[in-house]
């Protein structure tokens, strides 16, 4: 099999892209900078900036998002399902439970842990339609979550990543996303319009894993000050949970894919299933078995208005804060979770890819959001409405708050802190490797110097929005970094459909050349045959063989 190319140059002694690399940080620190100078302007402008996206753009998002949907699931059952990625004799390099356990890290680790409860008491307390605090406003506050952590989520990662893999391993391109444009742009993916989509890949990697890192540490602090008072949960203690836990992902970037990122996603798997099983068991485990079948119908009975709602009968901009916020957090995310998964997925048919990404994982979202929110939803119906409080004060405490509410919630508590800070170091180092790879020109094995500055990074950027602006900040810097990229996303479709379908055009012609050849090999036996038994008849009754023959008489 021959060997998977790159674009990697040097530049200034290290072994990088150097337009990508040097254009991504000189952009990074201008963007730090000047959160940092302007502090008091930067949260005013990040707010009028989000709300003037989402208020005009916000259809374009909904609409791509649900086109990603169909997409895939047309990539799953038509005419491509068959194709292997990296070729028909390929193998896949991890185990099928080892590949879903890093998907999920990968994809949705953190986000889960802070939102499982604070989304539908938010969406229960504040309904897009309807009355609040109703049995109907649950049910419907289950249906957006399920939105929001479900199907469209996986499509947008399962679309980069089959687009990615299918690239990388079948058509030898680096793993980098300029290579999914190849159909249509040719030897210029190696030029300044390569290096353009890279960079603004790079940027929406750093911004979307930005926003999950600085969610997850506002989390971390707000459980240690829960659960040990002592322990400040302000931005100062932000920042030195950023440090200690980058410096843990920097250790597992250092050590690969095969080893620090493989063996952390499986425990953190691990222990959410741990979680899980917890909250199943010590809360109300019939109505919790119970929404999880309603949930999820109730889902499935409303997907297409649910999916394609865009509130244009309405002034309130509901969903620039939920669900265009999400697509766009998803879109940013796209080039880390769906280069990460092309990295592990090698070997895997179409159809196996497509079913393994949007499904699997889409459903372990809906029990872990009906486990958690649904029995929170059950207790405030119910009348307690601590945890309805603790949302309303500071989402950051809700999952402790709702811990509280069941035995044993001091451990509860801390094996919480201790899986989201596990999250929080996968999605740093699979992210760190992914931008490396990026700005790497598609490189498996850059330096390690190299890795350990983008791991610092990450860091660095989640830290400076959490001081210039805190979650308003880090929304805004997605969306921002998802807009462009959706319109990326788009023609990847096209490209994907056209590098498969001249696939499938070769694999037809060699199909039927090879068929061409058998008949003619079979022509030839037959003739062969038939002479070796007039051969073998006496002298008086032999007969000279026919030149052609049609092997169907035989």
């Amino acid at each position: 099999m021959s060997k998977v190319r790159s674009d990697t140059k040097k530049s200034l002694g290290l072994e990088v892209n150097g337009p990508v690399f040097w254009s991504s940080i000189v952009i990074l620190i201008l963007v730090i900078g000047l959160v940092l100078t302007f502090r008091k302007g930067a949260e005013e402008f990040f707010s009028d900036t989000q709300a003037a996206v989402t208020a005009n753009m916000g259809w374009l998002f909904i609409l791509s998002v649900n086109v990603f949907v169909v997409y895939c699931l047309y990539m799953a059952f038509g005419k491509f399902g068959h194709i292997r990625l990296g070729g028909k004799d390929a193998k896949p390099e991890f185990s099928t439970s080892s590949w879903f356990a890093m998907l999920f890290s990968a994809g949705m680790g953190i986000g889960l842990l802070f939102w499982s409860i604070a989304e539908p008491i938010n969406h229960f307390q504040t309904p897009p339609l309807g009355e609040p605090g109703t049995p109907a406003a649950a049910r419907q506050a289950m249906n957006y979550t399920f939105l929001h952590w479900g199907f469209h989520a996986w499509a947008i990662y399962a679309l980069v990543g089959l687009s990615l893999a299918y690239f990388t391993y079948s058509r030898k391109l680096p793993l980098t996303v300029r290579s999914v444009f190849y159909p249509f742009l040719g030897e210029r993916i190696h030029g300044l319009i390569g290096d353009v989509i890279d960079i603004l890949a790079v940027l929406a990697t750093l911004f979307g894993l930005a926003t999950s890192l600085g969610l997850g540490v506002k989390q971390v602090a707000a459980g240690l000050h829960h659960v040990f008072p002592a322990i400040a949960s302000g931005v100062t203690t932000q920042i030195i949970l950023i440090a200690g836990i980058t410096a843990i992902a920097t250790v597992s970037v250092v050590t690969g894919v095969d080893k620090g990122v493989r063996i952390l996603s499986e425990w953190n798997v691990r222990i959410a299933l741990l979680v899980l099983l917890a909250v199943l068991f010590l809360g109300p485990t019939v109505f919790i078995l119970g929404s999880y079948v309603q949930n999820t119908g109730s889902y499935l009975g409303n997907f297409l208005q649910l999916s394609f709602w865009n509130e244009a009968y309405s002034t309130r901009n509901w969903q620039g804060a939920w669900t265009v916020f999400y697509w766009a957090w998803w879109i940013s995310w796209a080039p880390f979770v769906g280069i990460f998964i092309a990295r592990v997925s090698k070997g895997r048919t179409i159809r196996e890819f497509i079913l393994g990404v949007l499904i699997v994982p889409s459903l372990l979202s809906f029990l872990w959001m009906t486990v958690f929110g649904s029995t929170a939803l059950h207790e405030v119906l119910a009348g307690n409405n601590a945890v309805a409080e603790a949302v309303a004060a500071d989402i950051s405490t809700a999952l402790f708050v709702f811990f509280e509410q069941l035995p044993f919630s001091t451990v509860l508590s801390v094996i919480g802190i201790v899986l989201v800070a596990g999250f929080f170091v996968t999605s740093s180092d699979s992210g760190s490797l992914v931008v490396d790879s990026l700005t790497s020109g598609g490189r498996p094995d850059s330096p390690v110097g190299v890795r350990i500055f983008w791991a610092l990074a990450e860091g660095a950027v989640a830290a400076v929005l959490l001081i210039g602006g805190g979650l308003q900040a880090l929304q805004t810097a997605v969306i921002l970094t998802g807009l462009p990229f959706a319109l990326i996303l788009l023609l990847m479709c096209y490209s994907l459909y056209r590098g498969l379908s001249e696939e499938l055009a070769e694999e037809r012609k060699l199909g039927m050349a090879q068929q061409r050849k058998d008949y003619q090999q079979l022509v030839a036996e037959v003739i062969a045959r038939r002479a070796q038994k007039q051969e073998a008849k006496p002298a008086d009754v032999r007969k000279d063989p026919p030149t052609t023959q049609n092997p169907e008489t035989l």
